[in-house]
């Protein structure tokens, strides 16, 4: 999201906003509202109906609707494909952070890279900008867990040798891969919900410490992406075209200019990408390319991924106060256990910049921004 404020605007409250966000938010393993608790019929809904149920309760606008991959509502979700235990799993979760390396991060533009394609995003050097990452919650894990037992039994049965005895898989077209897909819709509709009633309270926080209305804050949606999520796309293989499925796992789509799925506003530019790094370091907001489209269906990288695992992390922040340490390079970071900072130190982390300039370079994502962190709200 892009705001109408400058960082010198924010920085003597970023203390209370970031307090306000953790309040308003709920962060953590297992976090869920009381006062958002679903009930069946109404979850069936969100699942059938993504972001445009959270807009219709009065979560954000129908504009934000257009800057949202696939409007906020992939098609074909069948919420009967979602067994009873993911949908008790979701059914409080729906506008929650959750845990890992979920966050909401307050930020700000500290470099433009492209001038033109950032006035076209209303993108300004020194402009507050805030990032929300976070997914389908129990409910999306609890699916996945319930369909790798059904591809693993449909791999035996369509006799489908796997190189890797962590892999499993059925033919798209069989009753368990068309179920499966139906029951992910079902899933990515959640997190597009979820997000969406998130946007919503980011929104009201900033409006409560600030004090000031939507029409000063101007806290609009640049673009809500997926980064795991396998969807059903036309490509050219060889000359031809082709309707595949595309899985992007820690991958997020990098659509060019003039493609007919992105947002009208953006057909100009290409669809904006978005590549977190860590809370110590900063993010990107890049655009899709043509040369994406030739040589990677369209995808880049979604992150700047792990060099440690939790554990290890663990290990290199004992005796550390990474709290502390974050707050003199001028970042004030709240997480739901210190054990949560710690896993996510900022070593733990590729560098982002290096990251980011093999895929500007490789031509497959262009950098526009240059996001920093200035207050990081994690699970």
């Amino acid at each position: 999201m892009r705001s109408g404020l400058s960082r010198t605007e924010i920085q003597e409250k970023m203390r209370e906003l970031v307090e306000a966000l953790f309040t308003n938010i709920p962060s953590g393993v297992g976090s869920h509202r009381k006062d958002h608790k679903l009930n069946r019929e109404e979850e069936r809904r969100v699942l059938k109906k993504g972001a445009q149920w959270a807009v219709e309760k009065g979560f954000g606008s129908a504009e934000d609707l257009g800057h949202i991959e696939e409007q906020g509502c992939i098609e074909g979700a069948d919420p009967d494909r979602v067994s009873e235990k993911a949908m008790d799993r979701g059914r409080a979760q729906l506008g929650t952070l959750g845990s890992g390396n979920h966050f909401v991060e307050v930020g700000y533009v500290e470099e433009v890279f492209d001038e033109g394609v950032a006035r076209a995003l209303d993108l300004w050097k020194d402009q507050v900008t805030i990032i929300v990452h976070t997914g389908s919650r129990g409910l999306g894990h609890q699916v996945c867990d319930d369909y790798i037992r059904v591809m693993m039994n449909a791999a035996r049965k369509y006799q489908i040798e796997l190189p890797d005895p962590q892999l499993c898989c059925a033919p798209i077209s069989s009753p368990e891969g068309k179920e499966y897909l139906e029951a992910m819709a079902c899933a990515a509709n959640f997190a597009f919900t979820n997000r969406q009633m998130i946007t919503h309270w980011v929104r009201e926080t900033f409006e409560q410490v600030f004090r000031k209305g939507p029409k000063d804050l101007k806290l609009d949606l640049i673009y809500d992406v997926c980064h795991n999520i396998a969807k059903i796309e036309i490509h050219s293989v060889n000359g031809k075209n082709r309707k595949l499925c595309i899985h992007r796992k820690g991958a997020t789509r990098a659509f060019p200019p003039n493609h007919s799925d992105i947002p009208s506003d953006y057909q100009s530019i290409g669809q904006p990408v978005l590549i977190p790094g860590d809370m110590g370091r900063c993010s990107y907001v890049l655009v899709g390319t043509e040369r994406a489209m030739e040589e990677t269906f369209g995808s880049t990288c979604h992150g700047a991924g792990r060099v440690m695992s939790r554990h290890q992390a663990i290990k290199a922040a004992k005796g550390r106060a990474v709290a502390r340490e974050l707050e003199n390079k001028g970042i004030i970071v709240k997480g739901a256990s210190r054990g949560t900072i710690v896993e996510e130190i900022p070593d733990a982390y590729k560098d982002v910049n290096d990251v980011v300039n093999v895929v500007h370079h490789a031509g497959i994502s262009r950098k526009v921004v240059k996001l920093v962190p200035m207050g990081v709200i994690k699970g």
